[in-house]
């Protein structure tokens, strides 16, 4: 397994070595002793989470606050998605910064984002299947969402239209108006 931190080094690409042949593939999509020897950490993962979309449909930017934060680990296993991480932690050096990765069934990567950041993707084949593992349980009355669109942030999503998006994710907040991590 070969892990590169991106522009914000605290998340991480995973890319797994890939054994192929005429009928088909293996790969090993997570084995912990790895994941804690690349990242440094001994996180303990304890929810996985399985998530089909259409087309066009963006989810996000979804965070826990303390003390049921979460670090999560995602990849694609049907489609693409275009995947963003924020760093909304307050003392960061590079807080409110974005990172992104193109995560699909084809490239099998995944992306290590940890506590304190904000979490999206859009949708970018006619669907996606996207499965997240994570380090703490669905805490819905300490969930977030930070407006995707939000100006400070900037993202550059790859949209042709507008996206589809949940109720939830309509009215995320902006990042100097949302609680975040200090």
């Amino acid at each position: 397994m070969k892990a590169t931190r991106l522009e914000i080094p605290e998340v991480i690409l995973f890319e797994p070595k890939v054994f192929g042949d005429e009928r088909g593939f293996f790969y090993e999509s997570f084995n912990q002793q790895v994941f804690n020897q690349l990242t440094g950490l001994n996180v303990q993962f304890v929810q996985d989470n399985h998530s089909k979309s259409q087309k066009g449909v963006l989810r996000g930017l979804h965070y826990q606050l303390p003390p049921k934060a979460q670090g999560k680990l995602v990849r694609v296993v049907q489609g693409e998605v275009f995947d963003v991480a924020v760093d909304i932690r307050k003392n960061s050096p590079t807080f409110g910064q974005w990172v992104s990765a193109i995560l699909s069934a084809e490239n099998k990567q995944q992306l290590w984002i940890p506590e304190g950041f904000a979490h999206g993707f859009l949708t970018v084949s006619e669907t996606a299947e996207f499965l997240y593992k994570t380090t703490d349980y669905y805490a819905p009355e300490m969930e977030q969402c930070i407006d995707w669109k939000d100006v400070d942030i900037g993202i550059d999503w790859p949209l042709t239209e507008q996206p589809s998006l949940s109720v939830k994710d309509q009215e995320g907040k902006s990042l100097s108006n949302a609680t975040v991590f200090y």
